[in-house]
């Protein structure tokens, strides 16, 4: 037989009032924001080579904008760090672990159960 959900008031109500109340403080912040008209581009102005000069500070672009470089140079060195991060978890790690037991078609787990060697196992087969 199911029953009716019952609504439990401990320990949730406190952080999910906090976050309706967080939204509504977003929404109110979202709805009252001004935005200037966007602003196009001219014909002639090349876009790809203005932001490659903006991202590296070199003020050589035709379009104004304000210096990338140290975002740029930011998001390297988070970047940096996930890959090395990333290749340490990949990382084997040396020593009895289960993949090597495994990895040798069992003999080291059969030998182990077995209590038996290699010399003994040899002459079964």
């Amino acid at each position: 037989m199911t029953t009716r959900p019952r609504l439990k008031l401990g320990s949730h109500l406190v952080p999910g009032l906090a976050a309706v109340a967080l939204f509504v403080v977003m929404v109110a912040a979202f709805v009252t924001a001004s935005f200037p008209e966007p602003q196009g581009f001219g014909g002639d102005v090349n876009i790809t080579a203005s932001i490659g000069y903006a991202m590296f500070n070199l003020g050589f672009g035709e379009v104004a904008s304000e210096s990338f470089l140290v975002a740029f140079e930011i998001i390297d060195i988070v970047l940096v760090a996930a890959l090395v991060g990333a290749v340490m978890l990949a990382r084997r790690e040396t020593g009895d672990s289960a993949g090597q037991v495994l990895a040798d078609g069992g003999q080291r787990l059969k030998q182990t159960l077995t209590g038996t060697r290699d010399d003994e196992t040899e002459g079964e087969n």
